[in-house]
């Protein structure tokens, strides 16, 4: 009996197992420019695919079904186009040195409080020995 959630959906990831065919992989751009960067790697490294478009939930997916042999290839060329034209989570760059120094600040407290405390643990035990 085949698991049901082998072919669960999460939308974590942008590539899942074909769905009929366990032998190919199945890639889904939303971003008709992330899926042109893909095609274009493809074409550029000779891997054969087969493509497709798919309307789910008022949004077009361009999809792209590779052989498993080439699975190591293509995530590597995944990762590059996701790469491409990935945002920073925190835009503004003073923000983000600001993110920095605030848990590097953070991170010296709980050094330097971690120290004191030790030095009030050993003059206990002094006190009660």
């Amino acid at each position: 009996m085949e698991n049901p959630i082998e072919h669960l959906d999460l939308g974590f990831v942008n590539y899942t197992q074909h769905p009929t065919n366990p032998k190919y992989m199945v890639y889904r751009f939303t971003d008709i420019n992330r899926a042109n960067d893909f095609r274009e790697l493809l074409n550029e490294n000779k891997i054969e695919f087969q493509e497709d478009t798919q309307e789910k939930k008022q949004q077009t997916y361009t999809l792209f079904a590779i052989h498993q042999k080439n699975y190591k290839k293509t995530m590597k060329m995944n990762y590059e186009v996701e790469k491409k034209h990935k945002k920073p989570i925190i835009p503004f760059r003073f923000l983000r040195w600001a993110v920095v120094i605030f848990g590097m600040g953070i991170l010296l407290l709980s050094i330097v409080s971690y120290y004191k405390h030790m030095k009030h643990l050993e003059k206990q035990t002094e006190i009660h020995k």
